[in-house]
């Protein structure tokens, strides 16, 4: 599959226009330094006045983390998604949601991908970080429960993160891309709990609503060293259970 730019119509070029303005206002003071670096120094392929093209996107990749993106048409089996990620090349899909549905889809859509996951891969540390995830999930690609593990591990880091500064400030794709999510992340009306991984890779969560709590990262370093004790974690649960 690939990207047709002929495809986007003057109501998905408002669609993108709409959304990168308003939740790149919102984000200012709202979202990490490193994703708002990123969105800075991506302004020439990534910006609100035109839909982003996928070539640009690459090319502008191959000269930092490599990374590349694999059009989708939607959810791909988990199989399939850590293989890709395990490759560096994260997932997208190309389509826009609706002018009537600016706030809420139940599947990701073109800006989710791309505004909300897309910039913090230029990033060293957190490149590393969901290569490595990749890599885990692969190896551990046969074992339902340690999938299931892996990915609360994805949701409330990728999706749903948030970063300890002098407040909290959003990371995850699912706050970045959300108008409404990141206003109650950075709100101090939620709750926000230090992340622990074995607590996070036990830890139950819904898609269907906002999120009642967000767990909280101190840097993108704790963040990568969470691999390593991933890994332990996987390893022990599966070693209990083979001599149960």
């Amino acid at each position: 599959m690939k990207q047709e730019m002929n495809k986007y119509t003057k109501k998905d070029e408002w669609v993108w226009n709409t959304l990168f303005r308003r939740q790149h206002d919102n984000l200012k003071q709202k979202g990490c330094k490193e994703y708002l670096n990123a969105l800075i120094d991506m302004r020439d392929v990534l910006n609100a006045n035109s839909i982003p093209n996928f070539k640009n996107l690459n090319n502008y990749f191959l000269g930092k983390t490599g990374w590349q993106i694999e059009v989708v048409k939607g959810l791909i089996p988990v199989e399939d998604f850590f293989e890709l990620l395990a490759k560096k090349r994260f997932c997208s899909s190309t389509w826009l949601r609706s002018p009537e549905n600016l706030d809420y889809l139940e599947e990701p859509d073109m800006f989710h991908d791309i505004f909300g996951h897309i910039p913090l891969l230029s990033h060293p540390v957190f490149s590393d970080f969901a290569f490595e995830f990749g890599k885990l999930g692969n190896k551990y690609i046969q074992n339902k429960d340690a999938i299931i593990a892996l990915q609360r591990l994805y949701w409330f880091t990728i999706e749903f993160g948030v970063i300890r500064e002098n407040e909290s400030k959003a990371y995850g794709a699912g706050i970045i891309s959300s108008f409404g999510e990141t206003n109650r992340a950075t709100s101090n009306t939620v709750k926000i709990t230090d992340f622990d991984i074995e607590q996070v890779m036990n830890k139950n969560f819904r898609t269907d609503v906002m999120q009642e709590e967000y767990i909280s990262i101190y840097s993108f370093d704790e963040l990568f060293s969470s691999i390593e004790k991933a890994d332990k974690f996987l390893n022990k649960k599966r070693y209990e259970l083979e001599h149960y």
